[in-house]
C-alpha cells in the first residue's frame, strides 16, 4: 500500500493542462509554480472565494501580466490546483490496486485507500476548500465527473480481473458509482464535526465492501 503523506504538498511533474499558455522553459515552470503556490498559501489563509488575482501575483513575485499570461483568471489556477490533487489520488489508487489478488485484499487496500484519503481532506486546507465548492462550480463538477470515471474504470478492472464471469456493464457501473460517492461521502464528511465525519467515512466503507462481495 503506497505511504502518502497527508501533509504532502500537490506536485506536478508537467505543465498544468488548464493554464492559457503552456511553459516551455524552466524559468518560465519556476514562475508557474510560484503562482500556484502563492495562491495555495492564499487560499488556506483565506479561503477560494476571497482569493485575488492581484494577490497571487504580489505573493508570488511576479507580474500581473505574467499571472494573466499562464492563467485567464482565479478559476482557472482552483481548476489546476483540483487536478494536481486528483492526479495525486489516481496514482495512490493505482499502486494500491495494482497488487490486488483476490478480493480479501481488495477489502483491505480499498478500507486503507479510503482512510487515506480522508486524512487527506482533513490535513490539507487547500483540498477542503476547492472541494467543499465543487457542486457550486461548473468546471470542478465536470473535473470531479472526469476523475470519477478514470478511478472507477480503475476498480472496475480489479473487479473483472477477480470475478471475470461476472457482468462487465453492472461492475463498470458499480465501480463508477462507488467512487462518485466517495467524492460525495468526504465533502460531507469534512462538513461535520469529527467524530460524525469518521462514522460517515466508515459507514461508506461499509457499505462499498457489502456491494462488492455482491457482485
Amino acid at each position: 500500500m503506497p505511504n502518502m503523506n497527508q501533509t504532502e504538498k500537490p506536485q506536478a511533474s508537467a505543465v498544468p493542462t488548464i493554464a492559457r499558455k503552456q511553459p516551455t522553459q524552466q524559468r518560465s515552470r519556476e514562475r508557474v509554480e510560484r503562482m500556484l503556490e502563492a495562491a495555495s498559501a492564499l487560499i488556506s489563509e483565506k479561503g477560494s472565494d476571497a482569493l485575488k488575482m492581484s494577490e497571487v501575483a504580489e505573493r508570488a513575485g511576479v507580474p500581473i501580466g505574467s499571472l494573466y499570461q499562464f492563467f485567464p483568471d482565479k478559476s482557472a489556477i482552483i481548476l489546476t490546483l483540483a487536478e494536481r490533487y486528483n492526479a495525486i489520488g489516481r496514482e495512490c489508487i493505482g499502486e494500491a490496486l495494482a497488487g490486488v489478488q483476490d478480493m480479501a485484499g481488495l477489502e483491505s487496500a480499498f478500507t486503507e485507500l479510503v482512510d487515506i484519503y480522508y486524512g487527506m481532506f482533513l490535513a490539507e486546507p487547500v483540498m477542503r476548500d476547492i472541494w467543499s465548492g465543487t457542486q457550486a462550480d461548473k468546471a470542478l463538477r465536470e473535473n470531479e465527473l472526469a476523475d470519477s470515471r478514470i478511478i472507477g474504470g480503475m476498480l472496475a478492472d480489479v473487479l473483472i480481473r477477480l470475478n471475470p464471469e461476472g457482468d462487465r456493464e453492472e461492475i463498470a457501473t458499480t465501480a463508477f458509482l462507488i467512487m462518485s460517492l466517495g467524492e460525495a461521502t468526504m465533502r460531507l464528511a469534512i462538513s461535520v464535526g469529527r467524530d460524525e465525519g469518521q462514522a460517515i467515512v466508515n459507514a461508506y466503507k461499509r457499505m462499498v465492501l457489502r456491494e462488492m462481495l455482491a457482485l
